[in-house]
């Protein structure tokens, strides 16, 4: 299909994980009357952003990757007639935790997952606390709406899994994030559409909104949002998301572009792995 509507939605914390999940099926409820054939949430969705302490109470959120959750969002995916990438605290066996994506055909169907592979562990985010490093590698999936990849928000640092993608077939890169002002504000501006532009395919990036603070109190943290869709070219499709509040952002992707930025760009042609000798090096 030359035309993919899709969409990404931004909020906050509610209180409660109960209506986290009420609120996100509302987001894909109107994503899907406004004609989204792919749906994308935030990361770790329907919790708070536990990261910012290390408490192991957090570890109840986790359930398997086709548990009652992923299953809920895959009925209503089935539903509505959608894809959905539903990041998810996943548990892979007793005490064995990851940060994953999950990824649902429009018929409800389970295609695959992605494990995030680089955990930051530095002030308010103490990732390693919770969760293994990825161990699936960076997998595409065919999907209704084409070839699909996924990414985790601290993995937006590194251009090697960027490049993975690309290189396992990606033509559009789903990449949820917590992310807060600091460091990451010029890199949150640049980053996306480096990746879109070297790869030459659609990124998608949904990010929270708000201040936990019903969480965290005086420590808690004050996403920026300006959640965020690049074209293969590198421009942003549609104006970012609020820096403030919640929102729900539908783009029309033109997916000729892909062809036509690989076509204009040679970048995959002329890579030269053979002369690469640091990357791989542990």
């Amino acid at each position: 299909m030359s035309i993919v509507r899709a969409a990404i939605s931004q909020t906050t914390w509610t209180g409660d994980k109960a209506s986290m999940l009420d609120k996100h099926e509302g987001f894909a409820r109107d994503a899907a009357a406004q004609g989204a054939q792919v749906m994308c949430f935030q990361e770790l969705f329907y919790g708070p952003y536990f990261g910012i302490s290390q408490d192991k109470k957090y570890y109840r959120y986790a359930e398997p990757a086709d548990g009652p959750i992923v299953q809920r969002f895959a009925s209503l995916a089935k539903e509505l007639g959608i894809v959905m990438v539903l990041p998810i605290y996943e548990e892979a066996d007793t005490g064995v935790y990851y940060n994953t994506s999950v990824l649902v055909d429009a018929d409800g169907t389970i295609l695959g997952k992605y494990r995030k592979n680089h955990l930051p562990h530095v002030e308010k985010f103490w990732e390693k606390f919770y969760f293994r490093p990825g161990n699936l590698g960076y997998p595409v999936f065919e999907s209704a709406v084409g070839k699909v990849g996924m990414y985790i928000c601290y993995d937006r640092h590194f251009p090697e899994g960027w490049r993975e993608l690309g290189l396992n077939g990606a033509h559009m890169v789903f990449n949820p994030n917590a992310t807060k002002p600091g460091l990451s504000n010029r890199l949150w501006e640049i980053e996306q559409p480096a990746a879109a532009v070297a790869n030459g395919y659609f990124v998608l990036a949904p990010n929270r909104v708000g201040l936990e603070d019903n969480e965290y109190g005086e420590e808690a943290v004050n996403f920026y949002g300006m959640s965020q869709i690049v074209d293969p070219r590198g421009n942003y499709v549609g104006e970012l998301g609020s820096g403030e509040k919640e929102e729900l952002l539908v783009r029309d992707l033109d997916m000729s572009m892909v062809q036509e930025m690989r076509d204009d760009w040679q970048f995959y042609r002329d890579r030269r792995p053979d002369s690469y000798t640091a990357i791989p090096r542990p």
